[in-house]
């Protein structure tokens, strides 16, 4: 072999040492974890609720006596102002009994003159005078009713409102009780959603008595209402069944949007003072219980089941398992194993939520 092979074969020798040494070097050098602490501070949580919403004033329009429909004054959808007429009835009975019972009044009438006329004269007694009065009363009642019965056969809407459909047509015969429309008030809207027992006692322990609860509503295409509601009142017994109780919020309808019978969620927000937080991406699940890992003085993790109480975007409110000061690994939780010493870089526990903030954006 010649020399210059010789010092070729030295040369590729001493690389291939070199490289591996390099290796090696860069496969000893500490991987160094990042590490925060749990952050106390007040906060509050969105609680979201499925609801009905209702017309704060919705009811049946039906038929009061028998007869033909004679004519429908309204439509299907229409705003009617209150004490518009909707719906005539064939009146010609009732204005014939009107003008019978209104004769038979008059009749009435001029007996009881003629009889109080007598007695003051002495000529009849009083007792006489009295059946006169009582026939001529009696007249008067049977003439009132049968007019009631008259302007029963005219459906004038009670309040202001929109026509509903309409369940009958032009020529329909009606019997007593027959439905024809329903009529809703929708300027403002009646809003009802079932809070579990737990929250609704969350709900009370901070709210005054005197204080007002507005909340959101989120409509059936997830756009948020633009007017704001308030929480007027709670029902009296929890459901045993669900172990819910219904809340009634109140809400402004001025556009019209909401109609009775939609549904949306509710969006209540529940203030959660002094809560601690901890990032979710610190936590792992095991046989569905959530855990963390804690550092420990010997800079060995040991993982810690936690309580969760609620969830918050990118956070956890917790309420067990973990304190202030402890220091919590929140990157690389799935490279290390228990009791495993590490290296770590702290970082505050403000500034790692803003970053959780920054990588969501």
């Amino acid at each position: 072999m010649n020399l210059a092979l010789k010092i070729a074969c030295v040369l590729a020798l001493v690389g291939v040492v070199g490289c591996h040494s390099d290796h090696e070097s860069q496969a000893e050098e500490p991987v160094k974890y990042i590490v925060t602490t749990p952050l106390r501070k007040d906060t509050s949580l969105i609680r979201e609720y499925v609801c009905q919403i209702h017309a704060i004033q919705h009811i049946e329009l039906r038929a009061l006596e028998r007869g033909y429909l004679e004519s429908i004054l309204v439509d299907e959808g229409q705003l009617v102002r209150k004490g518009q007429q909707m719906f005539q009835i064939t009146p010609i009975v009732y204005q014939a009994e009107f003008q019978k019972a209104q004769a038979e009044a008059k009749v009435a009438e001029i007996e009881y003159e003629n009889t109080k006329s007598l007695n003051d004269k002495n000529v009849v007694s009083k007792n006489e005078l009295a059946m006169a009065k009582a026939r001529f009363d009696h007249a008067k009642a049977e003439m009132a009713l049968a007019q009631a019965h008259l302007q029963f056969t005219k459906i004038s809407a009670p309040f202001t409102g929109i026509m509903d459909r309409l369940h009958v047509r032009h020529g329909s015969l009606l019997s007593e009780g027959d439905m024809l429309a329903s009529l809703a008030d929708n300027s403002s809207m009646w809003v009802y959603f079932n809070v579990p027992e737990a929250q609704y006692l969350n709900f009370k322990e901070h709210i005054s008595k005197d204080s007002t609860v507005k909340v959101r509503l989120r409509m059936a295409n997830n756009n948020l209402f633009p007017y704001m509601g308030e929480v007027t009142t709670i029902e009296a017994d929890f459901n045993n069944e669900t172990g819910n109780i219904a809340f009634r919020a109140t809400f402004p309808n001025p556009d019209g949007l909401l109609r009775h019978g939609e549904t949306g969620s509710i969006q209540m927000t529940e203030p959660i003072p002094n809560a601690l937080l901890i990032p979710q991406k610190a936590s792992f699940e095991v046989l569905e219980k959530k855990f963390i890992y804690v550092i420990g003085k010997d800079n060995a993790v040991h993982s810690r089941q936690i309580k969760i109480r609620a969830e918050l975007p990118h956070l956890y409110v917790v309420e067990g398992g973990v304190e202030e000061g402890d220091k919590i690994l929140i990157e690389g939780i799935r490279k290390v194993k228990e009791n495993e010493k590490i290296t770590y870089t702290m970082v505050p526990a403000e500034q790692a939520i803003k970053n959780l903030q920054l990588e969501a954006e």
